[in-house]
């Protein structure tokens, strides 16, 4: 018996091809034999080809007419359910309305547990997708004496992934596993949806159990590769790399790897010819800032910043390369070009005031102590610090919003979450728990912290007038001078912002200076600066820009005193300062996060690296 897909000789009593694993069909009689039998029937009868043809052709009209009319009636279903979509839809608006109207349902509680659920459901469907792609090949590669007991788990495990529950699915494919430890295809799979869910170390031993089946195995190596640098074992990272570049040079993701690898190990000439192969494939903005970071550091300026133009073009919002963009352009010497980067950055980076430390800062106040945790969502809070601590957001995001799953009402953990989702840029749903944390009446200085939290994001929506509106409010809720200190130096920035009344703007900095705790006096000093900047004077927003960084040098008021040492003609020093804000600001994103970010996007995965084996 011969295989139709790949023609390879197989015997007969087998269900599967040996090469491929795709599944047998068995054709009767040859083409002689029917050649034959149609050519006496046709003698018998005095068959008429002509007639034949027209016969043919009238059933394939009359079969065209039928699609034509099915169609129509898919077409017809089609509106129907669009139709009942939108009612849907405004049933479920009005609902919502209604419970908040009602106050029995908080506005981001109903926002979270909606896209939390319509994540885990799309997440859900995408591997049910991937497992009816591999379900074949799996099921062939079985070679136990209970074929029909993995076939049953298999198809149990389908039922699970239609039921959208992955979680039981797993759990069965396994046991499946377990049955037959050589299935480097069912491996994977297990492998693959362990990475996805961030669990590296269970993936890992699923992923060596693909490689001592099928040591070429591409995806197996790339993922392993990439946990194993995840995990500092850049050696071990390397060699796997290495074999999935050999394996398929033309790819992006194993060349954008390994050049992370040799970039985070110094090694930038390799590095950078990995990453030329990389974009020349796939102009990933990630992929590119990388590209121009290493150029920079080689002192290839001019490579550096075609590299770094073309990540800002590809993705707009991308900070760091911005500020690479604009110290890179500064060594060339092209001043009015820097100063448009570091603007750009400027204006990118929504984090004025670090709350994050500000909430450090009240925790230690005994007059106003920061409301308690408990044991429980203690340890999730713990967790999700340590995902901060290694630059991952998201899943800091995740650790929190399951500590207010056992704690919906605690307004630390609400401003803790409300503070993540501001670095992530998420600023309606920080909008959304900060007014939520004003609802539950807080201690007033927690309450301050969380009107600046919800001015700062309103101001990163460019909603400036509203934000100020919040910041009178303040004014007049609040009683002490940490209130109005907050108070004054958010509408500062906002009117900073605006450049409408400069003039206003400067005083309320200056109010917010005379009411600041003397831990809190860099803010207002930098807000003072900055006003002075947009007024031109370079000269005065150098001095109290200076005394900001003297007292704290954060990222943002170094790179402000980069932009007026460099709009007031110190080019030497403001490179000086900008670089001070590139190494005091780190790196939010380290490699081994970048590549995580690279694999885990589902359009890469399909595009670059599902793809078929011969």
């Amino acid at each position: 018996m011969y295989c139709q897909v790949c023609g390879a000789q197989n015997p007969e009593e087998l269900e599967y091809c040996q090469r491929c694993q795709q599944k047998l069909l068995v054709l009767s009689g040859t083409p002689a034999e029917e050649s034959q039998e149609f050519e006496e029937e046709g003698e018998d009868e005095n068959f008429s080809f002509d007639e034949h043809l027209l016969e043919r052709i009238s059933v394939l009209e009359e079969a065209l007419k039928r699609t034509a009319e099915t169609v129509r009636q898919l077409l017809g279903a089609v509106g129907r359910q669009e139709r009942n979509i939108l009612i849907n839809e405004t049933g479920l608006a009005t609902m919502r309305e209604l419970l908040e109207g009602k106050r029995l349902v908080g506005r981001d509680e109903w926002s979270d547990l909606w896209e939390s659920r319509m994540d885990a459901q799309l997440t859900a469907l995408e591997k049910r997708e991937r497992f009816d792609e591999l379900k074949e090949r799996i099921a062939g590669l079985y070679r136990g004496e209970k074929r029909e007991l993995f076939a049953q788990l298999l198809l149990d495990a389908e039922y699970a992934l239609f039921a959208l529950d992955v979680r039981r699915a797993l759990d069965i494919l396994e046991t499946a596993h377990k049955l037959d430890r050589d299935n480097h295809e069912l491996a994977y799979f297990i492998g693959e949806i362990y990475f996805n869910e961030g669990d590296a170390d269970r993936a890992l031993a699923y992923l060596r159990r693909v490689l001592e089946a099928e040591p070429d195995h591409f995806e197996g190596l790339l993922y392993s590769g990439v946990i194993h640098y995840q995990r500092g074992e850049a050696g071990s990272a390397q060699d796997l790399l290495r074999r999935a570049v050999a394996l398929r040079p033309d790819s992006f993701l194993p060349n954008f790897s390994l050049g992370a690898v040799y970039a985070g190990q110094g090694n930038l000439k390799r590095a950078v010819v990995l990453l030329e192969r990389a974009v020349a494939v796939d102009p990933v903005p990630e992929a590119l800032f990388l590209l121009g970071s290493c150029r920079y550091e080689m002192g290839k300026l001019g490579a550096a910043i075609r590299s770094l133009r073309e990540a800002v073009r590809h993705d707009p919002a991308h900070e760091e390369a911005y500020h690479l963009l604009g110290l890179a352009c500064l060594d060339r010497r092209w001043n009015r070009r820097a100063l448009e980067a570091f603007r750009q950055a400027e204006r990118l980076n929504p984090k004025r005031m670090r709350y994050r430390d500000l909430v450090r800062f009240l925790s230690g106040q005994g007059e106003s102590p920061l409301p308690h945790i408990g044991v429980e969502a203690g340890d999730w809070v713990r967790r999700a610090e340590e995902h901060l601590s290694a630059a991952r957001p998201e899943r800091a995001l995740d650790g929190y919003r399951k500590a207010l799953a056992l704690e919906p009402d605690n307004p630390t953990l609400l401003m803790s979450c409300a503070l993540v989702c501001l670095q992530l840029n998420r600023a309606r749903d920080a909008e959304a728990i900060t007014r939520r944390v004003l609802e539950l009446e807080p201690g007033e200085m927690l309450q301050a912290t969380a009107f600046a939290a919800l001015m700062e994001a309103l101001r990163s929506e460019g909603r400036y007038r509203e934000g100020n509106r919040m910041g009178r409010r303040l004014l007049e809720e609040g009683r002490s001078n940490f209130a109005r200190a907050i108070a004054y130096y958010e509408m500062a920035r906002n009117l900073a912002e605006m450049e409408e009344d400069l003039d206003q703007a400067l005083e309320f900095a200056q109010l917010s200076l005379e009411h600041s705790p003397e831990e809190l006096r860099q803010f207002p000093l930098a807000a003072m600066g900055w006003v002075h900047f947009k007024r031109q004077e370079f000269d005065r927003a150098i001095e109290l820009l200076s005394r900001s960084s003297e007292l704290d040098a954060s990222a943002t008021t170094l790179t402000q005193l980069g932009l007026a040492l460099l709009a007031s003609g110190q080019d030497d020093r403001a490179r000086e300062v900008m670089t001070r804000a590139r190494e005091q600001g780190g790196q939010p994103r380290s490699l081994e996060q970048r590549m995580m970010e690279c694999m885990l996007d589902s359009h890469a995965l399909l595009e670059r690296v599902r793809k078929p084996r011969g």
